[in-house]
């Protein structure tokens, strides 16, 4: 308050002053310009210094306010988030599939939120969780039942109780089917916020499926940081068609119970197979590895085979495999004979 004061105050004598001299001026250089007239052309010179004045506290006020804005919309922003990650402990189904669009929204409305987003989501599919379905026919889990098909009951127990009879034995129960419809509505939320197509988003986020269990999981045209796929399950068809992965995928210790979609996929940043399983075909046809590559000992079933960038790292034996440029590669066979190499063989690279 006492700056906006000394402000006015200096403004009106700059006015005054400004007036003074330019009427001095005036007189001095037009002799026969009459008092008057260099006195109004002075208070027009004057009245420019109150007015620039004005202008400028004006804009000041405005940026204030855009500031107020601001913070509210931050503060309106937090709590929204807060709320919907508090109703994804809920126990009924469609209020947690609720949480999860009201999460999408958020980061579709406000972008810095997006990465966070994208991280509650894949906590939430790193959330414990199996279905009958993956036992009976992890490949395709949609086959594994007949639609007649009834929880069989225990002995002993409420009929349709399912408590008792192995997950490979019985039916779905409604709350498994239930917590399936919002799982699957978490990766198809994942898929729509990642960029793709003309989106021209620069940001490279990431994905944390460490031990997850997956179904369908489609991410075919997208761009994508970092995916972590340690030891993550994947059942039903999963595909990554000219998905882009500007940091490393890795996928060691993981399991693909269904075919594997990699045409035209590129891995910038190195990719990691080691130790992963593979159930059916792996469709390779069109894909492009840099940086780095961790094969697995035992190569999958597998249409085409991949493409290495030169100066990319192969690591352990390729035998078996086939690679498109391999002559520009360097093949490591030993990973331990890597200086720093991680364990998955991403030589660092997996930070």
């Amino acid at each position: 308050m006492r700056g906006g004061r000394l402000l006015l105050a200096a403004s009106v004598a700059a006015a005054i002053l400004v007036t003074v001299a330019t009427t001095a001026v005036l007189l001095w250089v037009e002799p026969k310009l009459s008092k008057a007239e260099a006195i109004k052309t002075g208070g027009l010179a004057g009245g420019a210094v109150v007015a620039l004045y004005a202008l400028w506290l004006n804009d000041r006020r405005r940026r204030t306010e855009e500031a107020r804005h601001e913070l509210e919309s931050d503060k309106v922003a937090d709590e929204r988030f807060a709320r919907a990650v508090e109703m994804l402990g809920n126990d009924a189904d469609q209020v947690r599939v609720g949480a999860m669009h009201a999460l999408a929204g958020l980061a579709r409305s406000t972008p810095r939120y997006k990465q966070t987003v994208l991280d509650v989501l894949c906590a939430y599919l790193r959330r414990p969780f199996t279905h009958p379905a993956f036992a009976r026919r992890p490949d395709d889990p949609d086959q594994a039942f007949h639609p007649r098909e009834q929880v069989a009951p225990v002995a002993g127990g409420p009929a349709g109780s399912a408590a008792e009879v192995p997950a490979g034995e019985r039916g779905p129960t409604p709350e498994e089917d239930r917590e399936r419809t919002v799982r699957l509505t978490a990766q198809r939320l994942i898929t729509d916020l990642l960029p793709w197509g003309r989106d021209t988003d620069p940001t490279l986020y990431h994905l944390d499926l460490t031990g997850a269990s997956v179904e369908y999981l489609r991410l075919e045209g997208r761009r994508i940081g970092r995916l972590t796929a340690r030891r993550t399950r994947f059942h039903g068809i999963t595909t990554f068609r000219e998905a882009r992965f500007g940091k490393p995928a890795l996928f060691s210790g993981a399991t693909f119970h269904g075919r594997v979609d990699v045409r035209d996929a590129r891995f910038p940043g190195g990719m990691s197979l080691q130790d992963a399983a593979f159930g059916r075909e792996v469709d390779l046809r069109g894909a492009e590895v840099g940086l780095f590559l961790h094969l697995p000992p035992t190569p999958p079933e597998r249409i085409g085979t991949p493409a290495v960038t030169p100066g990319t790292r192969v690591k352990a034996d390729p035998t078996g495999w086939v690679l498109t440029g391999g002559e520009h590669a360097t093949f490591e066979h030993h990973v331990e004979q890597d200086g720093g190499g991680g364990a998955d063989g991403t030589a660092g690279d997996d930070r």
